[in-house]
């Protein structure tokens, strides 16, 4: 049984908000092509820890090792740009653009070295195909139901071809027939 090297290492992580503890000395680690859950009732603190990992939020304490380098401190971009991507519980597409665009745009500047417009749309493809919407590219945005600006959401994320992604409540908020959807 080989050991997985650990590609993402939390070590006491804590966030406070004016003396509000929202987070309190968190700590996991995750392996190469391990599947990794949060587990917690509502307000717990889950999508905080991904705010902190993704760095659209500055921790209070502790570290984060991605690869071996800490990311305490990088904007968002700059974590992205490492190999570390997210979803959001709630979609926030750009609503006047279609779908093809609003992934385009995803891989283009999320991708960690610059690549050119053609490779932006090609990445974009790629990932509407593996969530299925490959079909649905030219639609409008503002078209789309709950689960498929989950996988609109999804297809940003993946785009960006990250070494790590951050699923932040994928199917929630969907009913039973939109998570059969969201497939």
């Amino acid at each position: 049984l080989s050991i997985p090297t650990l590609v993402l290492i939390v070590k006491n992580l804590s966030k406070h908000f004016k003396g509000f503890v929202a987070v309190n000395r968190v700590s996991f680690e995750v392996g190469e092509g391990e599947l990794v859950g949060l587990i917690g009732p509502n307000g717990s603190g889950k999508s905080t820890v991904f705010n902190l990992i993704s760095g659209n939020l500055s921790l209070t304490s502790g570290s984060i090792r991605f690869d071996g380098q800490e990311l305490a401190g990088l904007p968002s971009h700059r974590v992205c740009h490492q190999g570390i991507a997210r979803t959001f519980q709630i979609p926030r597409p750009f609503r006047k653009i279609d779908l093809l665009e609003n992934v385009a745009v995803a891989a283009f500047f999320g991708s960690a070295v610059p690549i050119r417009r053609e490779e932006a749309w090609k990445r974009a493809k790629e990932a509407l195909g593996i969530v299925k919407l490959s079909g649905d590219s030219s639609l409008d945005v503002v078209r789309l139901g709950a689960s498929g600006l989950k996988k609109l959401e999804l297809a940003r994320a993946l785009s960006t071809r990250p070494r790590l992604l951050l699923a932040d409540e994928s199917l929630g908020g969907l009913d039973e027939t939109e998570m059969e959807q969201a497939g």
